[in-house]
């Protein structure tokens, strides 16, 4: 089902018409002619082919696409239809698990992120083909992901999910009574992640994030996913679960680039995706919010989420560290809830400005997490490439 989605001329143009991915892999390619000039790319699960197009028109001395659905007959097509690449472009189908390539590469090009980066399993992929096929000294292009968390709250959400299950609390549904039901109902809606596009001023506190740099994960480490949860709560308010959304960092020899999912930047196919917990918690302003966000790799190509968030005692006695409040959830990344399918614009009101906290780009770093300083850069609001 996987490869037959992917082999499907109308998703590949769903991606091809997100202006911040495609643009974004563009610049990122073209301004970094340097990495690709006279260099062998091989293009991990390439789809349409267009990202070996854009290292041939970088100057690639040959491109290796890999493909392991349907598409690899569209990309050739696509391909043989622009000969001034086509020549230094071999579209390969198979999965980068069993084929066989004649030379190692230079640089490898791929685009393996899926909802909350890891949905799909295809980063799996993308270490294999690492290990398989780039020289010891070699590119790979994305770099480096980083999933960013923060605790959110959206009390129409909540109401929205909760509402799904009054359904079930009907006690004469044709002389039936469905309340048996209503708990299980109830549970069952708040398994699915959201995916949408929401306003980041929903943010309770600064967000943190996990980073997985793809030139040294092991496949075995993204079979389990693991990250500490520790927030300082902005507002009083009531938290409704974790909001979450990643970026991948493009390190160029030129120009490094990254290109973002986060909350008020331009929309992307991928939105955002927010973990709504069944309980909400209540912290007031300078609380500490902690828990735990673990991901468990499932064979549906995607993962099962665990997260749970608590707040400590608030006033006299908080200094003994007892946990007032706790609240946790179980939910499907496979089975999410699209609540949208266009970008929702947000407007400012002339006397409501965005909060300063989570207007700042200046996100708190855990650094035991990254080594290269580098990577402490926050992307730009906007990273898709502009064309004149």
């Amino acid at each position: 089902m996987y490869f037959h989605y992917y082999g499907q001329l109308l998703h590949q143009q769903n991606m091809l018409q997100d202006y911040v991915r495609t643009g974004t892999y563009y610049a990122a390619v073209i301004e970094n002619r340097a990495d690709f000039t006279g260099r062998v790319v091989v293009d991990v699960g390439a789809g349409s082919g267009i990202l070996s197009l854009f290292a041939a028109q970088a100057g690639a001395k040959h491109v290796y696409a890999v493909e392991a659905s349907e598409m690899a007959e569209y990309a050739r097509k696509l391909i043989a239809g622009n000969p001034s690449l086509s020549q230094r472009i071999t579209v390969i189908k198979g999965k980068v698990e069993e084929v066989e390539l004649p030379e190692k590469a230079d640089i490898l090009i791929s685009e393996p992120m899926g909802t909350l980066l890891v949905n799909e399993r295809m980063l799996e992929s993308y270490v294999i083909a690492r290990d398989r096929f780039l020289a010891p000294d070699g590119k790979m292009f994305p770099t480096v992901g980083r999933i960013h968390m923060a605790p959110f709250s959206d009390e129409y959400l909540f109401v929205e999910i909760a509402n799904k299950a009054l359904f079930w609390q009907q006690q004469s549904y044709y002389d039936v009574n469905l309340t048996p039901l209503y708990g299980t109902a109830f549970q069952g809606y708040f398994s699915q992640p959201v995916v949408d596009a929401f306003d980041p001023r929903l943010l309770v506190a600064p967000p943190i994030f996990h980073v997985i740099d793809f030139t040294k994960v092991k496949e075995e480490d993204l079979y389990e996913i693991d990250v500490p949860l520790r927030f300082t709560a902005a507002v009083g308010t009531r938290v409704h679960g974790l909001a979450c959304w990643f970026d991948v960092l493009f390190d160029g020899s030129t120009v490094p680039r990254w290109l973002t999912t986060a909350p008020g930047s331009p929309t992307t196919h991928w939105y955002q995706l927010r973990c709504v917990l069944s309980q909400p918690l209540y912290v007031m302003a300078g609380q500490e919010i902690t828990g735990r966000l673990h991901l468990v790799a499932h064979k549906s190509q995607s993962y099962t989420i665990y997260l749970t968030l608590q707040t400590k005692m608030w006033g006299p006695g908080a200094e003994q560290g007892g946990i007032l409040q706790t609240s946790s959830g179980k939910l499907d990344l496979k089975e999410p809830y699209y609540r949208m399918s266009q970008p929702q614009s947000y407007t400012v009101a002339q006397d409501q400005q965005p909060h300063q906290l989570l207007q700042s780009q200046e996100l708190n770093v855990q650094t035991q997490d990254i080594e290269e300083a580098d990577l402490l850069e926050q992307p730009a609001q906007n990273s898709g490439a502009h064309f004149g």
